[in-house]
């Protein structure tokens, strides 16, 4: 990320259209903000070096795909030191999509999918309470997820 740039209307404009859909023409957001396509370009081009946007992804609807179980997973660590190992550990897990040091109770917050409470099980005992470093877990299982957007400023 280079420097910070302040961002103006447009700038705002421009992000809520990208945010709804990544994949809105260029010349449809220039006629929504009443500036020209070049200079579209030219804004997009200062948000992306400046780090406030990064690449663009289809999102793939985990129940659509039978993972029908969300849960969060709460992991204390025996030494907080490690969590770097840990989470390398983490990360060869398909079923993590989310992983956040913290503070409070608990070193580490996973989101995971699974296709249900057997597969989650199996993750837990098989797998994260197997890597070494972690002492013990705690989950929470999402009953509805009643919010789901992307940040927006």
């Amino acid at each position: 990320m280079s420097k910070k740039i302040q961002i103006d209307a447009i700038d705002r404009k421009i992000l809520s259209y990208l945010i709804k859909n990544a994949r809105t023409p260029f010349l449809e957001i220039a006629r929504a903000c009443g500036i020209s396509g070049a200079a579209i370009h030219q804004r997009i081009r200062k948000l992306e070096e400046s780090g406030i946007i990064s690449g663009s992804k289809f999102i793939v609807s985990p129940k659509a795909v039978g993972f029908d179980l969300c849960a969060f997973v709460g992991v204390l660590l025996d030494r907080a030191h490690i969590y770097k190992n840990v989470i390398r550990d983490i990360e060869k897990i398909p079923e993590v999509v989310e992983c956040h040091f913290t503070t409070g109770q608990w070193a580490l917050l996973l989101k995971i999918y699974c296709v249900d409470n057997q597969h989650l099980m199996r993750v837990l005992v098989n797998t994260i309470q197997n890597i070494p470093g972690v002492e013990r877990t705690e989950t929470f299982i999402s009953l509805d997820q009643t919010i789901d957007r992307e940040f927006s400023i």
